[in-house]
């Protein structure tokens, strides 16, 4: 038992030695470490120099970076996340931290060395430097004593100062401003309360908005147009308040003038004759709703009462509103000379030259003495041709389908005066027969299809046409081209031949593509309806619509007008050629966007981690590409 216990005790002292040892061993090596120090760290690492293992772990130099991530949590989040300065560099090109930040320099020494000229914004940061942002010194946004990272990336952070609304608006600048030029805005105001309509949408900001106050801006017409409803302005001075305050009951935002009150709707007084062009100021003389106007005639016309007041006061019993003058309300066929045709028109003192009524006279010659034409040739019995409907139009016991020259459709009476052929009222039986002799002048072939006007045209109307096939001419007329009128397609009249045949020349104004799309209507549209149009771009060109390209409008990519003798301007067949706005890239990554972009999804990416591509020159093609092969997801887009 004495050995055992002896052996034990023997065993312990060992180990206690060992481990004395070890220690021991531990503590020099930490000397020899420290001994060893390249120099002193900066100061920002100062508090664990003592402490080589905070960021040295021995005999494995690769845990030096996961030491770094333990302490950077910022960095090591945006390396994870493949975002910021460190996470997108170290992406593309991976590197250890002591690779670009050395240490042991000294305490003043800078272990991050930026060369901010050459530093690409774009490809290296969150924040992608565009218009005047470019041009921007790096100080204006990195503020001293900040880290780079902590710039502010929201627009009121650097222009509070430029901040005209004084935070009314709040702080998303961006929704009105563009980083090209802060006094340029982007805000739709149609997405307010008060849409910009008419002569609105032309106001500047500040006349509705003054101090840049946008919220209390008032919304009724008299809150921004008070001084034009009270203040003389050219000459002409405004209402006063007279009408009230409800502008829009008159006023439109298209025009402030012509009024658009309609008296004969809005009120019980409805306008006619000589009241119909007045002003309202003619009879409102007073306030609008305080004093309102009398609707007798009296209360008005006092001045214009020739009668001294001896006929009483209802002057509407003979006068009405086409004129003062005119005794409306007179009953002239209770006379022995009833009023008919043109009589009913006829002023009183046209046949009544003095207050004694009996006195006119009678019968025709006794006023019209001075129209008789025939220079009384024909006697005293004007009515015997003449009416009272028109002293030009002849009726009664002449018959004219007697003579070689029966008057039909358009010929007949009273459509057509007597003058119109018999040019010598004096001799009006030497009138000639053909059509030419009387309508020369409407012939609008100039003499080219001879002088048999009846071969076409009747004496209905001289623009109606009858037996002319227009599908034995060089253009058949099918769809919409059957209702067609004539001088639609023939503009320089009966110069038939002169008319185009191709659907450009008389539908130009149709074209919505700006000539983008050439000249070959017909190959899209058809004649039964230019809405209607059928154009397979999959099987008609070599360059095959697929995904979202397929529902893209026409004048997307054909944005430019045709050459002459082209169907269609040439356009590019590579993605860049339409899509170089939305190239985040700004280049720098070439013009092969289907490398990683495919058609059906522009920010689903493919061949991710590859290194990118060369950059080439842009050299635009004009030959449309061939079409891809089946089964491919990639196309220009």
């Amino acid at each position: 038992m004495r050995l055992v216990a002896r052996a034990v005790s023997h065993l312990g002292a060992l180990v206690l030695l060992a481990t004395l040892w070890l220690l021991s061993a531990a503590a020099q090596a930490q000397g020899i470490e420290s001994v060893l120090s390249p120099g002193k760290v900066v100061q920002s690492h100062a508090k664990v120099e003592a402490d080589c293992k905070s960021c040295h772990v021995k005999f494995d130099r690769a845990a030096q970076d996961r030491l770094c991530s333990d302490c950077h949590k910022d960095i090591a989040a945006d390396v994870r996340d493949k975002s910021g300065f460190h996470g997108r560099k170290l992406a593309t090109q991976p590197s250890a931290c002591r690779d670009c930040h050395t240490d042991h320099k000294g305490r003043n020494a800078r272990i991050v060395e930026l060369d901010v000229k050459a530093f690409d914004h774009t490809g290296l940061a969150d924040w992608s430097l565009r218009g005047a942002h470019i041009k921007t010194e790096c100080k204006s946004c990195h503020l001293p004593g900040k880290k780079w990272r902590e710039a502010p990336q929201d627009c009121l952070s650097c222009h509070k100062k430029d901040d005209t609304h004084k935070g009314t608006l709040g702080p998303k600048c961006a929704d009105c401003h563009t980083e090209t030029d802060w006094k340029k805005t982007t805000f739709d105001h149609d997405k307010t309360r008060f849409a910009l309509k008419d002569k609105h949408a032309d106001a500047k900001c500040g006349d509705c908005h003054r101090d840049s106050n946008y919220r209390e801006t008032p919304r009724t017409c008299i809150g921004c147009h008070r001084k034009d409803d009270e203040q003389l302005i050219k000459g002409r001075r405004g209402h006063q308040g007279q009408y009230g305050e409800k502008c829009e009951t008159c006023h439109t935002a298209k025009a402030w003038k012509p009024s658009t009150f309609n008296h004969d709707v809005d009120t019980k007084y409805l306008l006619k004759g000589k009241h119909k062009p007045l002003e309202c100021k003619a009879c409102h003389t007073g306030h609008l709703y305080k004093q309102p106007v009398k609707s007798d005639c009296l209360s008005c016309h006092l001045k214009d009462d020739k009668h001294k007041g001896t006929l009483g006061k209802d002057c509407a019993s003979c006068h009405n509103e086409r004129g003062w003058k005119d005794q409306g309300k007179f009953d002239h066929d209770k006379t022995k000379f009833p009023l008919l045709g043109k009589h009913v028109e006829a002023e009183c003192k046209a046949c009544h030259k003095s207050q004694v009524f009996n006195e006119a006279p009678k019968d025709c010659i006794g006023c019209h003495e001075k129209d008789d034409k025939h220079d009384k040739t024909l006697g005293r019995d004007c009515g015997a041709c003449h009416g009272e409907r028109d002293w030009k139009t002849t009726k009664g016991k002449f018959d004219h389908d007697k003579t070689q020259f029966p008057l039909r459709n358009g010929h007949a009476v009273p459509k057509l005066e007597c003058k119109a052929c018999h040019k010598s009222l004096k001799d009006m039986r030497k009138t000639p027969l053909d059509c030419l002799s009387c309508h020369k002048k409407d012939d609008k072939h100039e003499g080219q299809l001879g002088a048999r006007c009846e071969s076409c045209h009747t004496d209905k109307t001289w623009k109606t046409t009858i037996g002319f096939d227009h599908a034995k001419t060089r253009f058949p007329l099918t769809g919409r081209h059957i209702t067609t009128v004539c001088k639609d397609c023939h503009t320089t009249g009966a110069r038939f031949k002169d008319a185009p045949m191709d659907c450009w020349s008389c539908h130009k104004k149709a074209d919505k593509h700006k000539q983008t799309l050439g000249t070959a209507c017909e190959s899209c549209h058809n004649t039964r309806s230019w809405g209607l149009w059928n154009f397979d771009h999959d099987r008609q060109t070599s360059y095959r619509l697929e995904g979202p390209h397929a529902k893209v409008a026409c004048i997307t990519c054909h944005a430019r007008p045709a050459p002459a003798g082209k169907k269609v301007a040439p356009t590019g067949n590579t993605c860049i050629a339409c899509h170089r706005k939305d190239d985040v890239h700004d280049g720098a990554f070439g013009n092969r966007c289907e490398q990683c972009h495919v058609v059906d999804k522009w920010k689903r990416i493919i061949n991710r981690g590859m290194s990118p591509p060369p950059v080439l020159p842009a050299t635009p093609s004009v030959t449309p590409p061939a079409k891809p092969p089946a089964g491919t997801n990639r196309s220009p887009s």
